[in-house]
């Protein structure tokens, strides 16, 4: 009955099924562990954006990676822009997520001789991508900056692609290892992202929005998806079991129906075609005409019925009795 399953292509059908039942429970878990680490980036955002401001070099050094718990962190930092080291990062997207332009990049120098990169904010892009777009000037004089700590940018942790040749001045990271080498002089860690500044200079750039941590994102419901999935290829796969045996019990019926019916069937109300008999009236033939007469014959003789031997003894056909004695 289910010798069908070792067919050719019911065995690929269920090993493509035994496959891919592992392969979307994993996907599912994946995005579950996408999930948590979401929910958990929220909540380190919002406890860091929450806790009072601390000087940044308490949470970082030159050559030092920020630690996970100390990201968004709000930290200050006192010092003077060197503009002469300002550096551009490109592709980058302003709060209305869809306008590209720039990050401003600028070293702040703390009283000690070290550095801080800033990220001072967003400005549009200009005509010419290969020159220095025109930026609005950082404050002169010492200032003191606020703003939320952040971690140096590789293609690791953010995906995006370092392309080499670029235009001078510009970027495509924010590391503070790189731009520690052009300003030779000890960087600290990491970077500030600006959010207030006790100079409030004109034309200033747009301030990086604050992060968002509030949506946990679709994860969730692509984890319970790829689960579905994954329950759903059992059932399929019975589904199309039954379905084959159905429609082979259909076939073979109809080859049993089929065979039952090879002879000719007589049609209904019909009857068998009776034996020919002599059409009355005619003419017997000669043989037994003489087999009548007594002479040698192939038949018996027929016995007169009692017509006719009222007939004869009342003598109303003369003519033929008397044709019969000649």
């Amino acid at each position: 009955m289910y010798r069908f399953l070792l067919s050719r292509q019911w065995v690929i059908l269920t090993l493509v099924g035994l496959v891919l039942i592992p392969v979307m429970i994993r996907l599912g878990f994946w995005q579950l562990h996408r999930h948590e680490h979401r929910v958990a980036q929220n909540e380190l955002i919002a406890k860091s954006l929450a806790a009072p401001a601390v000087p940044v070099d308490r949470l970082t050094a030159p050559g030092r990676t920020v630690a996970h718990d100390d990201m968004w962190r709000t930290v200050t930092a006192k010092g003077r822009y060197d503009t002469r080291h300002e550096v551009v990062v490109r592709q980058r997207t302003a709060a209305d997520e869809q306008s590209i332009g720039y990050y401003v990049i600028t070293p702040l120098v703390m009283d000690d001789g070290r550095a801080v990169l800033v990220n001072r904010g967003w400005i549009p892009a200009g005509n010419d991508l290969t020159r220095f777009p025109k930026v609005p000037a950082a404050p002169s004089g010492e200032v003191t900056v606020t703003g939320r700590l952040k971690a140096d940018e590789t293609t690791g942790n953010s995906g995006i692609k370092d392309k080499p040749g670029l235009p001078a001045r510009q970027v495509m990271l924010i590391n503070s290892e790189r731009q520690a080498k052009s300003l030779s002089r000890p960087v600290l860690g990491g970077y500030i992202e600006l959010t207030k500044s006790s100079s409030k200079g004109a034309g200033r750039p747009e301030p990086v929005p604050a992060p968002d941590h509030s949506s946990i994102g679709p994860h969730m419901a692509y984890a319970i998806q790829w689960w579905l999935f994954s329950a759903g290829v059992p059932i399929g796969w019975v589904i199309l079991v039954r379905r084959e045996l159905k429609d082979r019990a259909a076939a073979r019926a109809a080859e049993a129906e089929a065979g039952s019916g090879d002879g000719p069937e007589p049609k209904a109300g019909a009857e068998p075609e009776a034996e020919s008999d002599p059409k009355p009236g005619a003419e017997p033939e000669a043989g037994s005409d003489a087999g009548s007469d007594g002479g040698p014959g192939t038949g018996p003789d027929p016995k007169p019925d009692g017509a006719s031997q009222a007939r004869a003894g009342s003598g109303a056909e003369p003519a033929r009795a008397g044709a019969d004695a000649e």
